[in-house]
């Protein structure tokens, strides 16, 4: 009988220690039975130390408990100053001849120290030299005390305060986090800890004071980490001697609109052939390409609005000098279109550089209840033939009234149906003062414009005009420009920006280029460059505009733009839903009125409010149709989420299945407007107010 001793073995497996029983041995390996029963085959480089007893998982475990206890500043000091084996620094530490056990210890505790020990083989070492060691133990204490800070302020946001250093990285940490920074450390292991949502987490712990305030610093934190302010930048003058226009301009705007565009003038009522003048703003006579104020705007690429507040593309001193204002005569690149006075058709059309006397600011809020249609169509022997206070007479409103019925009646025909306008215009006023940034405790007020009123649509119908002539002209001349270009009306075919003069079928206009907003939109400006250099030089303008064919910098405009543009739309988009769930508040509103839209994920339904520009979800509306009216109770108003829900009551009597969104028409109409940036095209149950094909011609205020 065999009474020979089992033989084990302690080796290295991808960096882990096994140990068992060898069952046979070739000349480089061993086929070893671990405790599990597998057996494995290990090679002559791997195995580390052969031992009789104890058993090998006896071995492994007194082994780890051994290395904890092994003092590494000792056996630094024990270790040899070349290279050595374990099995060395294990007796010279021990003493005498130690055992499996202590050899496969300071085994263990050798590969766990590689700030004290380099490893040089299996099972071979080296000590690292002091300098090393000591700047190693320095990292190990700092990496310490980090992680004790991490589990403090884990526990102060578990407590319900939160520590002063996350809420200076609120915003980092919660959309740009740095994931090895302690402080986004400290908050994914609180919200683990309390099975939170960091963004809940946070705001339980006092870290958002004001949820206005933290959509707002949310905004900046994403597009202006810099700050809304500009350097010093002075307006250069334009250096062009430009003629004096022989016209009276007047501008229709909004009275809290300050970046002035636009204006028109009226010739020749009365004598067969009306010239109808569209002056626009010129700052491009003065910003050069590549100058400190262009690199500004196009920075910007727009300016930004949102109820009670607005950052401007150009600094407001640039932006005064080359505004519209009453009572000058400011430069402007003018588009003069010469009209049959019965027929209304276009006989020619001519830009000109010049200066444009102002005559007045007319502020649609303040004439709406005036210029009416049926103000415009009365009797000229009414006594009622000009607008107080103004030099402007209600003959030239009516012909311009008139001419944009034409205009969109012709405009509606290339399109294929027409444009109606089934939902009101929204206009949110704060009672903040003029320049501060809303705080949230603001007194909010949400009034209703009906679109396509009179004054809005002479002014957005000769801004689609401007654009769309413009456009055309710039093509024939092969002058690059901006454009923006719809295929087909078809569900799906959005609106698109491009360098090609292509048709816009929402609008019904050959080609469209944004040209009348250069205060506002850096694409209007660009435009207007071209446009500056078609009038100067003609046929050969294609040389020598800024921007010439196939100009790569017009595609990164194009793509800078869109990014900007939609983000700008979507922070005033949830500023004005903070603003009108902030009105639910104040006004004490509890339940409303709602017209059905479509079933959501999870059996809710979204519906839209009747009269506030609000859109939500509610429950109970299962197997209504849409355009189904409602009576709805709404549930708590979460500031953060922007989200309210709520509850059918009732099924109102005047239901129409099928007419919730009937409303088709183009967002350019709202040149006549300054009611905001316009969406881009978006489906009408996805966004507030928005039309089908949304696209706007002309960016407003909506203060």
């Amino acid at each position: 009988m065999d009474n020979r001793r089992p033989m084990h073995v302690l080796f290295d497996e991808a960096g882990k220690f096994l140990a068992g029983r060898i069952l046979s041995e070739a000349e480089a390996s061993a086929q070893v039975e671990l405790d599990s029963g597998k057996r494995v085959k290990v090679k002559a480089a791997n195995q580390l130390l052969r031992f009789d007893k104890p058993a090998p998982a006896a071995l492994l475990a007194d082994a780890a408990e051994q290395a904890a206890q092994v003092e590494l500043p000792l056996a630094w000091e024990f270790a040899p100053e070349g290279e050595f084996g374990f099995a060395e620094l294990a007796a010279d530490y021990f003493g005498g001849e130690p055992g499996a056990v202590p050899q496969a210890a300071m085994l263990m505790a050798l590969y766990q120290a590689p700030h004290y020990f380099r490893r040089a083989g299996k099972g071979r070492f080296k000590k690292a030299p002091a300098d090393v060691v000591a700047q190693a133990l320095a990292a190990i204490e700092k990496k310490k005390q980090i992680a004790a800070q991490i589990s403090a302020w884990a526990q102060e946001l578990a407590e319900g305060r939160c520590p002063a250093p996350i809420g200076d990285q609120l915003y980092k940490i919660l959309f740009k986090p740095d994931k090895n920074a302690p402080e986004y450390k400290a908050v994914v292991e609180a919200a683990r800890a309390t099975q939170t949502a960091p963004l809940t987490l946070l705001k339980n712990a006092g870290a958002i004071a004001s949820a206005c305030q933290f959509h707002w610093q949310r905004f900046l934190f994403e597009h202006f980490p810099k700050g809304t302010g500009f350097a010093e930048l002075a307006a250069p003058a334009v250096a062009d001697e430009l003629p004096l226009a022989s016209v009276q301009a007047y501008s229709i705007d909004d009275s809290h609109t300050t970046e002035i565009d636009d204006a028109l003038s009226l010739q020749g009522l009365g004598t067969g052939a009306v010239v109808l003048g569209i002056h626009i703003a010129a700052p491009g006579l003065a910003i050069q390409p590549g100058d400190a104020l262009d690199a500004v705007s196009r920075a910007r690429l727009s300016t930004v609005y949102m109820p009670g507040h607005k950052i401007t593309m150009l600094p407001d001193d640039v932006v005064d000098a080359y505004t519209l204002s009453e009572g000058r005569a400011v430069p402007a690149v003018s588009l003069y279109i010469t009209l049959d006075e019965t027929t209304l058709d276009v006989r020619a059309s001519e830009t000109r550089l010049e200066r444009v006397p102002i005559a007045a600011n007319l502020r649609h809020d303040q004439l709406d209840g005036v210029v009416t249609e049926s103000w415009l169509l009365a009797p000229a022997d009414d006594g009622q033939n000009a607008l107080a206070g103004t030099p402007i007479g209600r003959e030239q409103l009516s012909f311009l009234y008139r001419l944009a019925l034409h205009l969109k009646a012709r405009r509606e025909q290339v399109r294929g149906k027409p444009e109606t306008f089934t939902r009101p215009d929204y206009t949110f006023r704060l009672d903040n003062a003029p320049g501060s940034v809303p705080t949230g405790g603001e007194t909010v007020r949400i009034d209703t414009r009906q679109r396509g009123a009179p004054l809005d649509l002479i002014v957005a119908e000769a801004m689609i005009l401007a654009n769309s002539t413009w456009g055309e002209w710039l093509k024939s001349l092969g002058v690059p420009a901006i454009y923006r270009s719809q295929a087909s009306l078809a569900p799906g075919i959005k609106v698109r920006m491009g360098t090609k003069a292509l048709p816009h079928a929402g609008i019904g206009v050959p080609s469209y280029a944004w040209s009348t907003s250069p205060l506002r939109r850096y694409v209007d400006l660009v435009n207007q460059w071209q446009i500056i250099a078609a009038a100067r030089h003609g046929q050969t303008a294609a040389l020598a505009a800024p921007f010439k064919p196939k100009d790569a910098q017009l595609l990164a405009i194009i793509s800078a733009f869109d990014a900007a543009y939609t983000a700008y739309n979507a922070h005033q988009a949830a500023m004005e839903r903070f603003w009108t769930l902030q009105y639910l508040r104040q006004q004490g509103i509890t339940e409303l009125t709602a017209s059905v839209l479509k079933e959501q994920a999870g059996g809710a339904w979204l519906v839209r409010a009747d009269t506030l520009p609000l859109t939500f979800t509610v429950l109970g509306a299962a197997g209504m149709a849409r355009g189904a009216r409602v009576r709805v109770k709404l549930g708590a108003v979460d500031d953060i989420a922007l989200d309210v829900g709520g509850t059918v009551l009732a099924v109102l009597a005047d239901s129409a299945p099928g007419g919730a969104d009937e409303a088709s028409g183009e967002d350019d109409a709202d040149d006549a407007v300054d009611a905001g940036p316009l969406a881009i095209a978006v489906d009408v149950s996805e966004a507030d107010g928005a039309d089908p094909q949304a696209d706007g011609a002309k960016a407003g205020e909506r203060p």
